[in-house]
């Protein structure tokens, strides 16, 4: 096997080992990935907070087993492809080995670490963009039709994987006609590979179209609740962060294309790439929405890296950079992934006075013992087993009449996640696609709520149920879902199943659904 191979291999395998190597045992799945857990088991062409892509990765996932591993498998499996396509886009440059290297190890050396643990449509973003990247290339040295049917169908399952997809395509579409491959823009070969990319992802378009467009109402409640709060200067700070050991070397690769007269045959990336940013900034998108370009950038920051060291003057750096990234990846691993307990994490960041920084800092804007998606990886099988015990005191006449609920989709997801192994009901939310899933008949007179915050004190729901019992709490004092509550609701009046049966019509409506 040729050297440039054995390195882009190797990367791939040490990738694919990440999840299964550095996460600590103390830590659980993440309040999102319970979620789309949940949707694998209603499979549709289309969710409220996602298209249908993960949900029938997570549906293989149950098949062979359900459990953490099986779910953490697929970030890892498509990081590992990713780095494999990050190499090959070296190749296609006509990179030589330490080029790849390079290009792999800034790749490896990045946030990427932490989004390829987690069960969630990014790494479907970073996967096809990058792919598309490499397509794109492969299309402008060959001007070769076949690379544009490549590139529509990365598009189509792009959109299935996560709608950001859409940022990358239209700022392909912006580059083209900016650039001197607007002679395609008359090709009957480009229309059909951009119609081919559509008709694979038609289904979950129709799907979104007949249910109201539940794409834009998530949209709404995520400006209102997050991204209004967001800041344009974060923005840019965090596209370093994001690569902060190797922020160099896409820095470099960016500056290879635009500045390099061999570079900028390939300005069409780099445009790709000033283009989502800009709609990014224009849209107040979080930092990290941007990731998934940066892949095919490092690849040119490979290039641009070997051909550096090349020159005398800049020899030594050829080993120092690499080191440089490697050693500051492992002083900066304790914030990228739990590998370490929560105790021990905590005194760490106490050692390092991390709450002077934003790595404490969660939504609410305040500072707490760990980073939010740690948190958020904790407390859940706690939860579940508790919701269970209480479940299972009740006699059996009183079971049969108890519906269990999580007021928001982590609690319900979790519970959902565990209901086999503790032997749970069907768990029903109205959060998130949970709203799908709820019955059509309001009938049950107890009601087993599990939930961080109590009821409103005038909520019309739960103000005619005649008793309330708080039966048990999280005490995982690290959880984001700490002292979230256990509580049984009974004796109801004639209200609540109207309220209830209303409420779950209404919800319904907004999306479509009967």
């Amino acid at each position: 096997m040729k050297k440039e191979n054995l390195i882009i291999y190797g990367f791939a395998l040490l990738k694919l080992l990440v999840p299964f190597l550095l996460i600590h045992s103390a830590f659980e799945l993440h309040r999102d990935e319970y979620l789309y857990l949940a949707d694998s088991d209603h499979l549709a062409w289309g969710f409220i907070e996602m298209p249908p892509m993960l949900a029938v990765l997570g549906y293989v996932s149950k098949l062979l087993g359900g459990t953490v591993h099986t779910v953490q498998l697929w970030g890892s499996v498509f990081g590992a492809l990713t780095i494999i396509v990050v190499g090959r886009t070296v190749l296609q440059l006509k990179g030589n080995a330490f080029a790849v290297l390079i290009a792999c190890l800034a790749f490896l050396c990045s946030g990427f670490l932490r989004m390829n643990i987690l069960f969630q449509p990014n790494f479907l973003d970073v996967f096809f963009w990058t792919l598309s990247s490499f397509y794109i290339i492969k299309w402008i040295d060959t001007n070769n039709k076949k690379y544009l049917y490549y590139l529509g169908i990365c598009f189509g399952f792009g959109i299935l994987g996560k709608y950001t997809t859409a940022f990358y395509i239209i700022s392909f579409l912006v580059a083209v006609v900016l650039t001197n491959r607007r002679t395609w823009l008359l090709n009957k070969h480009f229309h059909f590979a951009m119609f081919l990319g559509l008709a694979i992802c038609s289904p979950n378009l129709y799907w979104q179209y007949s249910h109201h467009f539940p794409v834009m109402h998530h949209m709404d409640l995520l400006t209102n609740q997050q991204l209004k709060y967001n800041s344009r200067t974060e923005f840019f700070v965090n596209q370093f962060l994001m690569a902060l050991p190797s922020f160099f070397i896409w820095l470099g690769g960016l500056w290879y294309i635009l500045m390099k007269k061999e570079g900028r045959k390939y300005i069409t990336i780099a445009l790709i790439y000033l283009g989502i940013v800009s709609t990014l900034l224009y849209f107040n998108g979080k930092g990290y929405y941007a990731a998934a370009i940066y892949p095919s950038i490092m690849a040119f920051g490979g290039i641009w890296f070997s051909k550096l060291v090349s020159n005398k003057w800049f020899r030594w750096l050829r080993w120092i950079a690499p080191a440089f990234m490697i050693l500051l990846t492992c002083l900066t691993l304790p914030m990228v992934l739990p590998f370490l307990s929560p105790e021990k994490l905590e005194a760490f960041y106490k050692s390092i006075h991390a709450e002077k920084s934003t790595v404490l800092q969660w939504e609410d804007h305040k500072q707490h013992p760990l980073p939010q998606d740690f948190a958020d990886m904790l407390g859940w099988k706690e939860m579940a087993e508790k919701t269970a015990k209480v479940y299972y005191s009740l006699p059996d006449s009183i079971k049969q009449q108890t519906m269990v609920y999580g007021d928001n989709y982590g609690e319900a997801g979790a519970l959902s996640f565990y209901r086999k192994e503790f032997r749970l009901p069907e768990i029903y939310s109205d959060n998130a696609s949970y709203l799908f899933w709820l019955p059509d008949h309001f009938t049950q007179k107890y009601f087993l709520f599990v939930c961080a915050n109590l009821p409103d004190a005038d909520d019309a729901f739960f103000n005619h149920w005649g008793k309330r019992e708080i039966k048990d709490s999280v005490t995982q004092k690290y959880a984001r879902e700490f002292n979230a509550k256990i509580i049984l609701y009974s004796k109801p009046d004639d209200s609540v199943r109207i309220i209830a049966e209303q409420h779950m019509i209404q919800s319904r409506q907004q999306f479509n659904f009967k």
